[in-house]
């Protein structure tokens, strides 16, 4: 029996050896795009129709544990080790959005509540908008996607009553954007960027904090190849946070997440990210949320002055709106 059995036993081997090896194969082609998005990221080199995907960074860098723990489980060790260090060098990349700064700025100050909201080609729920900026005890509201019809849907819901100061231009479909406040306002205005949207600015008064320029963003969508050279323009195009000049707040619908190198550019100019200093830099505030099979991703923000800090952050959904309201409760520079 011994002498019959040793040949089935060594014919059976070589397929199983085959079989490993090419499951080990398998492996090392399932790691490329990891290892391939891993490197993009870490170097900002995002270009052409892989912009738009990058919004998905952080599903990636989840998804990336799947391969390393399989390469360890049926120990493949050098899989495995590979399949770690890039899942690592995915997740130094976003996991610390989950995770509160230990730099939120100053935290003496003067108290200020803002609010950034998406209206959808104005058809956002006026009321939900309204109910939020008085239960948040908001100071300034910045709306993009801002229409006549919803700035009337706004005036009738009651916002003049909280916010009866104001910097606006309505503008048909995605174009408009507006800036309300509760405290008086100097300097209103508006700009139109090189993608065609709005952008509404002025100077609030906020008492005993002196002023500050607050701006709503809207920079252009990366939607098409054809136009991401003016997305990246619009958001490198967005002035600075200059220490030499009055503290500054951009909020609103960037049209890009922090795996995006632009708004990571944008941001290193004087600014820091609300949600991402408070550990709330992951929850998505885009969806589409009408039943397509598209995760969130995290596009509107409040970018504060590093002389502004920042205590909490909060998303909420609207009803009408594709996009979540991102509220802020900053610290301002009291006055000299």
């Amino acid at each position: 029996m011994t002498i019959i059995s040793a040949p089935r036993a060594g014919r059976e081997a070589g397929p199983r050896r085959r079989r490993k090896a090419a499951l080990t194969v398998l492996f090392w082609l399932f790691l490329v795009p990891f290892l391939v998005w891993a490197v993009i990221r870490l170097g900002g080199w995002e270009r052409g129709p892989v912009v738009q995907l990058f919004a998905f960074t952080p599903y990636v860098a989840a998804a990336a544990w799947v391969p390393a723990v399989l390469a360890l489980v049926t120990r493949r060790w050098t899989v495995g080790a590979v399949a770690v260090l890039i899942a690592i060098l995915l997740a130094s990349a976003v996991a610390p959005r989950a995770v509160p700064s230990r730099d939120q700025g100053p935290t003496v100050g003067v108290r200020l509540n803002v609010m950034t909201s998406n209206m959808l080609f104005g058809g956002a729920d006026a009321a939900t908008i309204v109910k939020l900026v008085s239960e948040h005890d908001i100071a300034v509201l910045a709306v993009q996607e801002f229409t006549t019809e919803g700035k009337e849907a706004l005036a009738a819901a009651g916002l003049g009553a909280l916010l009866p100061y104001s910097s606006l231009a309505d503008e048909p479909k995605a174009d408009g954007s507006g800036v309300y406040s509760r405290y008086p306002i100097t300097a209103p205005g508006a700009e139109r960027n090189g993608g065609g949207f709005m952008q509404a600015h002025a100077t609030v008064d906020v008492p005993g904090a002196g002023p500050v320029v607050v701006e709503s963003a809207h920079p252009l969508a990366p939607y098409a190849s054809s136009v991401l050279k003016q997305w990246r323009q619009d958001l490198l195009a967005e002035p600075r946070a200059d220490r030499s000049e009055v503290p500054r707040i951009l909020l609103g619908d960037f049209n890009a997440t922090l795996d995006h190198a632009p708004l990571r550019e944008l941001i290193s100019r004087g600014y820091r990210d609300a949600a991402d200093a408070t550990g709330k830099g992951l929850i998505g505030t885009w969806g589409p949320y009408d039943g397509d099979p598209i995760p969130p991703v995290t596009i509107d923000h409040v970018l504060v002055d590093e002389r502004i800090g920042v205590r909490e952050v909060s998303i909420h959904p609207i009803p009408g709106s594709d996009h979540r309201a991102v509220i802020a409760g900053l610290t301002v520079p009291p006055a000299r």
